[in-house]
C-alpha cells in the first residue's frame, strides 16, 4: 500500500496558520468509490482512506513509514507568506485614518 507524506496548505476559510505546521501521512486509495443506487451515497470498502496520521516533522513521518514497511512519496510544500498588517484589526477604526473608510 502506498502512502503520501505532505504538509497541508491553509484552506480558503482559514486566515491563520493553525494546523499547517504538522506533516501528514495518508494512504492512497486502493479502490474506487461506488455510488449506492438507492440512496445515492458514495461508499468504499477501503478503510485505509480514513487514516490520517500527523507528525511534528517530515523525518518523523518518514521514519514511521520505514518502520512499518510502507512505500511512500513525499510531496513538496508551497508556503504562503503570512498576511500580517502592522496595526492589525484596530487600524480599521483609527481616528487618524488617512483614506476613506467604506464597506
Amino acid at each position: 500500500m502506498r502512502a503520501r507524506i505532505y504538509q497541508p496548505a491553509r484552506n480558503a476559510m482559514q486566515s491563520g496558520m493553525a494546523k499547517t505546521h504538522d506533516w501528514v501521512l495518508e494512504f492512497a486509495p486502493a479502490s474506487a468509490r461506488e455510488i449506492d443506487p438507492l440512496m445515492g451515497w458514495t461508499s468504499s470498502g477501503d478503510t485505509q482512506r480514513q487514516v490520517k496520521l500527523r507528525f511534528a516533522s517530515r523525518e518523523a513521518a518518514e521514519d514511521y513509514a520505514k518502520s512499518k514497511g510502507l512505500a511512500y512519496d513525499v510531496l513538496g510544500t508551497h508556503k504562503r507568506a503570512p498576511n500580517i498588517r502592522p496595526a492589525g484589526y484596530g487600524e480599521n477604526f483609527a481616528t487618524n485614518r488617512k483614506g476613506a473608510w467604506t464597506h
